[in-house]
């Protein structure tokens, strides 16, 4: 089960929303999402949590590239929305790495319905090749509140919960969880 919401920094604290991530496809729509959630150009955090699994953190500042921080990216890479927050970048890869080149597949016409080999499964950019434990920008919420050390020692199952509350966001969160 997924929960995912919007906290919004606004001149008299932080304004929670729960959001759909279901038209979402790409980091560029998240951002886009949380910037619409914001009047003023101030801080929005979008925090995602799939349960007892992971959780993650984007945080939009303005008109700033948003920033990301996945607590399992293994885990996440197995998630339809944590494939929204592995980008290349995060990944440390170049853009269109997992993709084949298409001058070096031998094409004789028998691919189709061929079974998968299990030397397939542990191509580049699969979630075998992505380490288990966090990744991305640890120090996402450092002036916030939570230092990177915080973050990394927070459980997934209360994790966002947590994070609310080192914000003085709880009560908001709730609301909306």
């Amino acid at each position: 089960m997924y929960f995912a919401a919007l906290l919004a920094r606004t001149e008299d604290g932080w304004e929670a929303s729960d959001t759909e991530l279901d038209d979402v496809e790409t980091l560029a729509d998240l951002a886009d999402l949380a910037r619409d959630a914001s009047t003023e150009d101030d801080t929005v955090l979008v925090l995602i949590e799939q349960e007892d699994s992971w959780f993650g953190v984007v945080r939009v500042d303005g008109e700033d590239d948003p920033r990301i921080y996945v607590s399992d990216a293994a885990a996440a890479a197995r998630s339809s929305y944590g494939e929204i927050l592995l980008t290349d970048e995060l990944l440390g890869r170049e853009p269109g790495d997992d993709v084949p080149d298409l001058d070096a597949l031998d094409l004789d016409g028998t691919e189709d319905g061929e079974p998968a080999s299990a030397e397939d499964e542990d191509e580049p950019g699969s979630a075998e090749t992505i380490t288990h434990g966090p990744l991305g920008d640890g120090e996402i919420l450092d002036d916030l509140g939570v230092g990177e050390k915080e973050l990394r020692a927070l459980d997934a199952d209360d994790a966002l919960s947590a994070i609310a509350e080192a914000l003085g966001a709880s009560e908001v969160l709730e609301t909306v969880r």
